[in-house]
Formats: structure tokens, C-alpha cells, sequence
């Protein structure tokens, strides 16, 4: 019986991992295809990351605190395997197009043009296996008239109009604190791959030709990912010729909504743009006549008399603790929640039930630490986060392993592929 026909109720041993059986060749470095590449590996798949002589991919050291490999690092590439290639030598290149013969996808987030001047564009690695899954991420895509400029997930964040609506509206736009560009262009790299495999698998079933080369490669551009994020943004402006700016706490049109400041110094978000939470909200805060006029009636009429209901519900949130007015909401049925710390989430029987925070053995490269958070695999399948198989591997953890198993290389072609030319004596 397949898993997807044995009852949901039919108790298993078996790890949940749909996409076992999967071989992936990440050429990815810093957030966009690494995350990515994560996503497949939390679900069975086997990620061979690919990273640089020496130095690896340049997260290693993003946000390092102590040693010589971040957290950041051991997060987003955890579940994967490692190895070394110099991408600059012929043997390297040479290694890849052997690889892609045992692989099904490819991810890669170098600049368009580079795979092509290193001899390993689409149709050379298509020529190496016909039915492999190009995934390519890039700043504004491989085609158009910008596509051959470089950007990170800050210039693509602004040039969607997402970073234009964050901040306060008497301020110059600011950022999230997450590289939220790379990580939704992530997202899509990987929903775009399994569709992909889902295409040829269903051409393979039904007895159809293979999929053309243009099937399978997979154009996510970051600008594009953050723009699809945007909702209405452009029909209104086509439409109305609105042009949205930056609300604060506020969500453009819809109103109550926001945070709030409490006694003890914390702030709370509370979401009472709904018509019948509305009534219930203003009761909560003992705003009965706001709860029943009619000039409140709809969310149009509340977004115009935002600012005066902001003010209300802040003069009663002050004179409470952040538990003692989600408490009050919570029994009237209002959607509040707190503004969470690192610390607090840590703490928080919700992602303890579901085990969205799981504590692990790491090695910062200098000193193994015990007990550290991370998080956990989304989304939940089998009514709690799958386990963490590994976290980031060390550089190079798996060279040997791949290349001399997998492909049979000896000792002296794997040397011959994974130092760079520069290192060599």
C-alpha cells in the first residue's frame, strides 16, 4: 500500500519523507537557493551542497557569534550533505556534469550568464541528463533587460514596492529583520521544482515524451517572488489610481488593527477588523457606544475614524499588563497575541506541542554546545514538525563519501576536483 493510501489512522514506524528518493545537486550559496534546498531535504530528499575550496558558502560566517560556522549556517542547511568543488577547474566543473547524471534537480543562485561561462548551462547539463530539473534564482530573472545586473534580497525587496509600504509614513522605508526576499524566493524555487518532477513523473506514467528542456528549468527572480506577495497592489493603482504608502503598525485599509502599548512596557497585536469582532472588541474595552454606532458599522467607516479608535483602544491597553488584556480579549473572542521574543518563543508550550523548537548537539568548528533551539520542519505532517535528520554539515563533511561512492572516483580525482588550482602545490 502506498503512503498516501494508508490510513490516516494506521499507526506507522516508517519516517514521513515524500520526497525520499530524491537526489539534488545544490550549487546554491548564501539564503535564496539554500532555503530552497532545505525544504526539499526536510522531506526526504538528498541535498548535495556544493561549496567553494576554503571558505565555503559565505553563510558560514554571516552573523558568526563564536568559531568558525554561524547558527545561520547549521539552520538553513540543515538535513543536507556537503562537498567541495572548485567550480573554477575543469575537474570541478567535470564532477558536476557527472553528478547531474545521478541527480533529478539542480539548484543554483549565481548570476545569469555564470553556469553558461563555466561550460554548465542548461543545455550542457540537460546533455548530461535529459530529464534533470533546472531550479536557477537570480535577482531579476534570466531574461529581460536587467537580468544580467547582480542584487541581493534588499535591492529586490525595494524594487517590488514591498520595502515602500514598511515603516512609518514620515519615514524613509525601512526593512524587515529576516531576508525575507530570499527566503519566499526560496519558497517558490522549491514549489517550482516539485512541480516540475510532479510534470515528469505524470509525462512518465502516461507513456508522453519527456519534458522539453524549457519544462525543466525553473526561473524564480527575487523582485518577481516579493512582488507576487504584493495582493492588490497594482489592480488598485490600474483601477483607482491609488498609490499605497507606508502605515506603520496599520495594515493599509483595514482598521482596527495594530499594536498595542501595555502597562508592563510590552506591546500586543490585536486584530478587531472583522464586522462582528468589532462589536465584540469595543465591549471588551468597555466602548460600548463605540461598539454600537453606525458610523462604525462597516471597515470602510472604521479605517476613516482609525485614528481615533487607535487612541481608545490604547487608553485602555495602558492601564493593563500585555496578559491581562489578552486575557480580557481572549474570553470575548477578539484575535490578539503577544510580540514575541526569541526567549519567549523558546518558552511557549504551542511550539513545544507541535515540536517547532528542537534541541540539538552543535559544533560552532571551535567548541560543541548542548541543547541549542532550532526550528522546527513546516509545514507539520503526522501531527508534529518532522525531526531534524542533521544540521548544517561541516565543509566538505561528505566529499569523499559522494564522489567516491556515488561515483566511484578515486582518491586522486576527487583531490583533482575539490582543491582549487590556487591551493594546489
Amino acid at each position: 500500500m502506498s503512503q498516501s493510501a494508508r490510513s490516516s489512522e494506521e499507526p506507522t514506524s516508517e519516517p514521513i519523507a515524500p520526497l525520499s528518493g530524491v537526489r539534488v545537486l545544490e550549487l546554491g550559496n548564501y539564503i535564496a537557493a539554500p532555503t530552497a534546498g532545505r525544504l526539499l531535504a526536510d522531506f526526504g530528499a538528498e541535498v548535495i551542497k556544493v561549496e567553494r575550496p576554503g571558505t565555503g558558502d559565505e553563510l558560514r560566517n554571516w552573523r558568526l557569534k563564536k568559531g568558525t560556522v554561524s547558527m545561520l549556517y547549521r539552520t538553513l542547511n540543515r538535513n543536507k550533505k556537503s562537498i567541495v568543488l572548485d567550480l573554477r577547474s575543469e575537474a570541478g566543473r567535470a564532477a558536476v556534469l557527472d553528478l547531474v547524471k545521478e541527480c533529478d534537480v539542480l539548484l543554483e543562485n549565481f548570476r545569469p550568464g555564470t553556469l553558461e561561462k563555466w561550460g554548465l548551462g542548461p543545455e550542457e547539463l540537460s546533455a548530461a541528463n535529459p530529464d534533470l530539473v533546472i531550479t536557477r534564482v537570480s535577482a531579476f530573472g534570466q531574461t529581460g533587460p536587467l537580468s544580467q545586473r547582480p542584487g541581493f534580497a534588499a535591492v529586490a525587496e525595494a524594487f517590488s514596492g514591498f520595502r515602500n509600504l514598511v515603516g512609518d509614513p514620515d519615514r524613509a522605508p525601512v526593512r524587515v529583520g529576516v531576508s525575507i526576499g530570499d527566503s519566499i524566493a526560496g519558497l517558490y524555487a522549491a514549489f517550482g521544482a516539485v512541480m516540475a518532477l510532479f510534470e515528469r513523473n505524470n509525462q512518465r506514467s502516461t507513456n508522453k515524451p519527456p519534458l522539453n528542456l524549457d519544462h525543466r528549468v525553473i526561473d524564480v527572480a527575487l523582485h518577481e517572488a516579493m512582488f507576487s506577495m504584493m495582493e492588490s497592489l497594482i489592480p488598485d493603482h490600474s483601477a483607482y489610481g491609488e498609490t499605497r504608502t507606508r502605515t506603520g503598525g496599520r495594515m493599509e485599509g483595514i482598521a482596527p488593527s495594530n499594536a498595542y502599548l501595555c502597562s508592563d512596557g510590552a506591546s500586543i497585536v490585536v486584530a478587531g477588523n472583522g464586522d462582528g469582532i468589532f462589536k465584540r472588541y469595543m465591549q471588551a474595552i468597555g466602548r460600548e457606544d463605540l461598539a454600537d454606532d453606525p458610523q462604525l458599522a462597516s471597515n470602510k467607516q472604521r479605517w476613516e475614524a482609525r485614528e481615533m479608535l487607535d487612541a481608545a483602544i490604547s487608553a485602555w491597553s495602558g492601564t493593563l499588563s500585555s496578559h491581562e488584556a489578552l486575557e480580557i480579549l481572549d474570553g470575548a473572542g477578539v484575535p490578539a497575541g503577544p510580540i514575541y521574543t526569541a526567549g519567549d518563543i523558546n518558552n511557549e508550550p504551542q511550539y513545544q506541542a507541535r515540536n517547532m523548537i528542537q534541541h540539538l548537539e552543535v559544533s560552532t568548528g571551535e567548541e560543541t554546545l548542548s541543547g541549542i533551539g532550532f526550528p522546527g520542519i513546516v509545514p507539520v505532517m503526522g501531527g508534529t514538525s518532522l525531526p531534524i535528520r542533521n544540521l548544517g554539515p561541516d565543509l566538505g563533511e561528505h566529499t569523499e563519501q559522494v564522489l567516491g561512492q556515488l561515483l566511484g572516483y578515486t582518491q586522486e580525482k576527487i583531490n583533482n576536483a575539490s582543491t582549487s588550482e590556487t591551493s594546489q602545490p
